[in-house]
């Protein structure tokens, strides 16, 4: 019985151990998790702190529509002194070979070309090279356009009507404003390729002496949009649906200040291209990629989009792309399938 008694005590003090152990393990992972949550509510969860350039530094594709305001008059346009900044930077990686080269050569001044020792005249044994990158920053200049208007002297002085002729001239970009293509195409490459947000841009305007605000800037990103690249997108979209085989593809992003939708959910650009694969060549040689952006993940949004379409679709296992139309073969993707499998 004392040995059976002894024993009852040892257990009851492991399982006693074992449970503070235990409890001491559960807070420490209650712990960890309030951690987690609290770090990736700083990361990804609403701020309460709001700033006017909240929606120019996170928004990537709605930018111009947030600001833009056709309400809105253009400024005057003022003719400022004309100024240069030069900017230089030396690099030490492989520079292209059809870069243009400026050679500069430095002689020694002909008084000095004499030899210290005897006296006599030096010469030309060799010479030492160095290359330097040189940036010329870009020239903002002002184009007026002059339209000559002629009229018949002999008409203004006899005759009952007076012909007018105007000489010909090339028209805006924008009616009404004072943009150029080049200045247009300057703010889009900046915005959309180099990351530039509109806001950044009309500090660097004003850097330069102009007044151009984010506001002029979205019209005529938008205005642009309509009228020059939609066109061009829609002309795209025809020759990508006349092909036997794409590819789609959908990822998600943030668009802030989305009507009926929290900062916090979910939008979606969708992925369309032309596959790599031609019968005759084994290669596309102008080859397609449009993107087109929804706000949501829903299987109309590519039936709609591949309403003209007939062929084979390669994409993954999205089970959006299986309700298509039976005239679109869904095929899928061996990059995918290893992952499927180990899923399952």
């Amino acid at each position: 019985m004392g040995n059976t008694a002894k024993a009852s005590e040892n257990w009851s003090e492991i399982i006693a151990m074992k449970d503070a152990r235990i409890a001491k393990l559960e807070a420490l992972v209650k712990y960890y998790e309030e951690q987690f949550r609290l770090t990736k509510h700083r990361q990804f969860g609403a701020k309460s702190e709001k700033s006017e350039y909240d929606s120019a530094q996170l928004s990537i594709f709605n930018e111009a529509e947030l600001l833009a305001d056709t309400s809105i008059t253009e400024p005057e346009l003022v003719e400022v002194e004309k100024h240069y900044r030069k900017r230089t930077r030396l690099t030490t990686d492989k520079l292209p070979e059809d870069l243009p080269v400026e050679i500069v050569v430095h002689e020694l001044p002909e008084q000095e070309r004499i030899c210290s020792e005897c006296g006599e005249k030096l010469h030309a044994m060799g010479r030492d090279k160095r290359r330097e990158l040189v940036v010329i920053p870009a020239q903002v200049k002002i184009v007026e356009h002059v339209r000559r208007v002629y009229a018949c002297r002999n008409c203004e002085k006899d005759g009952c009507c007076v012909p007018i002729v105007k000489a010909a001239v090339s028209e805006p970009v924008i009616k009404g404003s004072f943009a150029s293509p080049e200045t247009i195409a300057h703010i889009m490459t900046q915005k959309f390729v180099m990351g530039v947000p509109l806001y950044r841009q009309e500090q660097d305007w004003k850097r330069r002496g102009i007044l151009l605000s984010r506001q002029t800037m979205s019209n005529w990103v938008i205005k642009a949009t309509e009228d020059f690249l939609e066109p061009i997108y829609d002309r795209l979209k025809e020759l990508l649906l006349a092909h036997d085989i794409i590819h789609a593809d959908e990822t998600t992003l943030q668009v802030l200040h989305e009507p009926g939708k929290p900062p916090q959910s979910k939008s979606y650009m969708w992925l369309y291209r032309t596959s790599g694969y031609n019968p005759q060549s084994m290669e596309v040689k102008h080859p397609i990629v449009l993107y087109e952006y929804q706000s949501d993940r829903r299987a109309k949004h590519p039936e709609a989009f591949l309403k003209d379409f007939k062929g084979y679709c390669h994409a993954d296992g999205y089970g959006g792309y299986h309700t298509l139309p039976d005239n679109i073969a869904i095929v899928g993707c061996w990059s995918h399938y290893p992952r499927c499998m180990i899923i399952r």
